[in-house]
């Protein structure tokens, strides 16, 4: 009798552990998610695409790398620069916030986008205000808040980077509403690789959000931005 028991019994004993290891291993995901959820419920319905944005004085365009040459946005870059030049000339926005890092590994993203916006896209440089200190997402929508005074704006960045970045401005303060950037060169991988970085990247969200840390650079009240509202 022994014998024919002993397997079963170890076969049910294997079951029950695989079963704990499953439920922990899907405890362990679903936690890991909850920055990640955080970001999108809190994001839905502050998401726009290009054509539906609404408006606001402020659009505030968030940096990333730029070109090879130093000089020129990168592709990226580009459609984000691209389509917060659509909301100035249709009018649903006054002055463009450019916020990147102004010491950047690929260059200085917020003089290269000033640059790109003044002379291709024809914006009115006085229409125009760089900060080089938003050194990531949440740095830009504190600074936007604390040294540039804004309170409303509209967050031009990609569709795999905006529910991010218009939850943390919404967390810090801002009335922030997402508008979709346009994605030259945005294939299925790169979209997906993307995705899942933004994923992870949520975690360090969440944990800034909850402790409120200070910008890595903490500036005085710059009043740049409202002198161009009055101009």
């Amino acid at each position: 009798m022994r014998g024919a028991t002993d397997p079963e019994g170890r076969a049910n004993r294997w079951r029950r552990r695989l079963t704990r290891a499953a439920v922990l291993a899907l405890a362990a995901l679903l936690l890991a998610s909850l920055p990640w959820l955080w970001t999108t419920v809190a994001a839905r319905g502050h998401a726009y695409d290009e054509a539906g944005a609404p408006a606001a004085d402020v659009v505030i365009v968030l940096g990333t790398a730029v070109a090879a040459d130093r000089r020129q946005p990168g592709e990226r870059l580009t459609g984000r620069l691209e389509t917060a030049a659509e909301l100035v000339h249709s009018g649903r926005a006054r002055v463009i916030l450019v916020s990147g890092d102004g010491g950047g590994t690929s260059g200085d993203e917020p003089a290269v986008m000033t640059s790109y916006l003044t002379g291709r896209l024809g914006v009115d440089p006085r229409r125009v205000v760089a900060d080089p200190f938003g050194l990531d997402t949440y740095d830009s929508c504190a600074r936007a808040r604390d040294v540039y005074g804004i309170e409303r704006a509209l967050i031009v960045t990609q569709s795999y980077h905006l529910s991010r970045a218009v939850t943390l401005c919404r967390h810090l303060g801002l009335d922030a509403e997402g508008v979709t950037a346009r994605c030259p060169g945005c294939g299925p991988a790169l979209l997906v690789g993307k995705t899942v970085r933004d994923y992870f990247a949520s975690g360090k969200a969440a944990w800034d959000a909850v402790r409120r840390r200070p910008p890595a650079v903490r500036s005085p009240a710059d009043p740049a931005v409202q002198d161009a509202l009055k101009g």
